[in-house]
């Protein structure tokens, strides 16, 4: 592609004919403008402004300390930053549980205040009125079943969800509300190839297997930047933590040693 040429963004209409040519759809999570900008040259196809930033950027045990202003703020820099991707956005904890209208009006700042372009929610087929109230007041929604780390408390940890029958019916109730997409996380891969098979809108997938439309994972556990547990479906494809931590060993050992800066490194 010619650099003068802005590049086609991704859409939901783009990924809804990727799952009917039979197309996989890359999604990674992006916190900030520079992690976004590679990921988007990288050709992902869509950037999740996940509220795991409570996580692997705050430093807490869950998801649930995330804010709205939170997510506004750093949805507003992965927005900048992506010219070709799809950015979706969390409705972090309890926007997604409280009045519907509450998270319509949520919704209308991620659209409003950021680049961005639609939004995931956590919940099943309860959660099919808020779907539909949000579709109908133009803001687009992708819905998450399976393992719901908002409910981590009720669920009593983070566990491999195995009920098929239900969660066939949370994602076909998403579907009929105007969900674009349904994430599925953490459940036997015969059991998402089910739910694959009994819905028509694009799957994304994260620990759920290879028969999914798409695959998602935290960022940061791709590329090793973590600072404890990696979980069984991460795959690494980089060091980039330990590089972090030898560069810094690096500058402190010249600093140290007079080394660094150099007469090339200062000003004369």
């Amino acid at each position: 592609m010619n650099q003068s040429e802005t590049p086609k963004r991704i859409t939901t209409r783009t990924l809804q004919k990727r799952r009917e040519r039979g197309e996989k759809i890359s999604m990674l999570t992006a916190y900030d403008f520079p992690t976004a900008k590679f990921l988007d040259e990288a050709g992902i196809d869509i950037l999740l402004v996940g509220d795991t930033l409570a996580m692997v950027v705050g430093g807490h045990d869950t998801t649930l300390p995330a804010t709205m202003d939170q997510m506004i703020y750093h949805s507003e820099m992965v927005g900048r930053a992506a010219e070709r991707a799809m950015v979706v956005v969390d409705l972090p904890f309890p926007e997604g549980q409280l009045e519907i209208a509450r998270s319509i009006a949520a919704g209308a700042r991620v659209l409003k205040e950021t680049k961005c372009h639609a939004v995931k929610l956590e919940g099943g087929a309860e959660q099919a009125p808020r779907i539909e109230a949000m579709v109908s007041a133009g803001i687009p929604v992708m819905a998450h079943v399976g393992l719901r780390p908002q409910n981590v408390h009720v669920e009593g940890g983070y566990r491999v969800q195995r009920e098929q029958e239900k969660l066939i019916v949370d994602a076909k109730a998403a579907e009929d509300a105007g969900a674009f997409t349904v994430l599925i996380e953490c459940v036997p891969e015969s059991v998402a190839a089910a739910i694959n098979d009994a819905i028509s809108v694009p799957t994304i997938g994260i620990g759920a297997g290879r028969a999914t439309t798409g695959q998602v994972l935290v960022t940061h556990d791709m590329i090793g930047m973590t600072a404890g547990y990696t979980p069984k479906f991460v795959r690494t494809y980089a060091s980039v933590g330990e590089t972090i931590r030898q560069a810094a060993e690096s500058f402190r050992t010249s600093v140290e040693d007079g080394s660094f800066p150099s007469p090339d490194e200062s000003f004369r």
